[in-house]
């Protein structure tokens, strides 16, 4: 089966740009075997309960502003996939997460930015997932685990956030300015967390990872980690693909769980 992925999907202006992160989400479907759907659970879609797109072309969402002009021309009109929208919901809604599907909605930046670079044919059909950031880590566990089926019918499973990710320390840095020690040090963390299966660490990150606040100072962007992570089975296998840092304070860390 197709492992799952957490990927780092980094600043919109990912496409544009010349860096590692660039680089490896350029190769990274060359190392797998060709998904028949993939569905999304980005951090930039979030929602009291959880919805799931629903529609026959996925529309481009320029959720950003002040980037230039080359950005929002950007476009992935992959296609949708309704009959396994259904099935997303229905696995949801089997595990006491009623879930509600959205006939409208296209892709933010955070499921159409990685997988522009990954499978820019856009030809493979996309769903996105929503998440519930005021639910925490346990609740994403919980829903990524009712998701597992999926993997058996060749669906990619992605959590699209970022290892790290405080924006109030974004603005004025360079993209290549050298990695803040407390970045370091969390990631480093989550790391060792993640290889060595420290599940429960990992569901406590909060209270046990160090500088856990300051390089999350919301959650939205740590939990599709989760979503992956259970999405893969009980034990899964971690694999770390890619790991680099932007602007002094980004890390870009992708993974895939077996």
């Amino acid at each position: 089966m197709l492992p799952t992925l957490f990927l780092s999907h980094g600043a919109p202006t990912l496409p544009i740009m010349d860096s590692p992160a660039t680089s490896f989400l350029r190769g990274l479907a060359a190392t797998m075997e060709r998904p028949k759907a993939i569905l999304v659970a980005s951090a930039h879609w979030e929602t009291e309960r959880p919805e799931v797109n629903a529609v026959d072309v996925n529309g481009t969402i320029h959720d950003f502003y002040g980037f230039p002009r080359a950005l929002y021309q950007l476009t992935y009109p992959a296609p949708g996939a309704k009959p396994l929208a259904a099935r997303v919901a229905n696995l949801l809604h089997a595990a006491g997460l009623p879930t509600t599907l959205d006939p409208a909605r296209g892709l933010d930046h955070g499921a159409w930015v990685p997988l522009l670079l990954a499978y820019p044919g856009h030809d493979i059909p996309v769903l996105q997932l929503s998440i519930q950031s005021h639910l925490g880590p346990a609740y994403h566990d919980k829903l990524g685990a009712a998701l597992a089926p999926l993997r058996e019918d060749g669906v990619l499973i992605v959590g699209s956030g970022s290892w790290t990710h405080d924006l109030r320390r974004f603005r004025g840095q360079a993209p290549d300015a050298p990695e803040q020690h407390d970045v370091a040090a969390f990631a480093d963390w989550m790391d060792k967390a993640v290889q060595e299966g420290r599940r429960d660490d990992l569901l406590n990150y909060r209270s046990r990872a160090p500088y856990a606040a300051e390089n999350h100072p919301t959650e939205e962007h740590l939990l599709p980690l989760y979503v992956a992570l259970a999405a893969a089975g009980p034990t899964p296998k971690p694999v770390l693909l890619h790991t680099s840092a932007m602007f002094s304070m980004l890390r870009m860390d992708a993974y895939a769980f077996h």
